[in-house]
């Protein structure tokens, strides 16, 4: 199986190059080079790789925590903590956050939903700058 994945990939590697070189110009305009056969290639295998670079981390991360129950049960807990945490932060979006100019782009809901995503970055930021704090001053006290 390695040696398979590892003539694969150099075989991906000589293919790229190949199209490196068969990519248009500097001066070419912007629009008729990103319809070029080598960029729409070059895009294509980069589809591909991240398909199976996600599928591998989805199965393998999936294998090993179905194969330890404490782990499954961590996992849930971590899920259903991640849950609590984005309803909490929709409940707190107001979706009226943004001038009225720009409301014309959107609607009350996508703005809400943008408050929601932030609200979420914001908590599980503070969550983990306090777990390290934690963990540090948990550590310098035990000695």
């Amino acid at each position: 199986m390695y040696k398979i994945v590892k003539i694969a990939l150099i075989v991906l590697g000589l293919i790229g190059a190949v199209l490196w070189f068969m990519l248009p110009e500097k001066e070419m305009p912007a629009n008729e080079a990103a319809q070029s056969g080598a960029m729409n290639a070059m895009f294509w295998i980069t589809y591909i790789l991240l398909a199976i670079a996600v599928a591998a981390s989805l199965i393998f991360g999936l294998k090993n925590v179905f194969s330890n129950p404490a782990g499954l049960k961590r996992t849930l807990f971590g899920v259903a903590g991640l849950a609590v945490v984005v309803i909490i932060s929709y409940v707190l979006s107001s979706g009226t956050d943004v001038a009225d100019e720009y409301m014309a782009m959107s609607n009350e809901s996508t703005v809400k939903k943008i408050g929601m995503g932030l609200n979420v970055f914001f908590i599980l930021t503070i969550v983990a700058v306090g777990a390290m704090l934690y963990g540090g001053l948990k550590k310098m006290t035990s000695k």
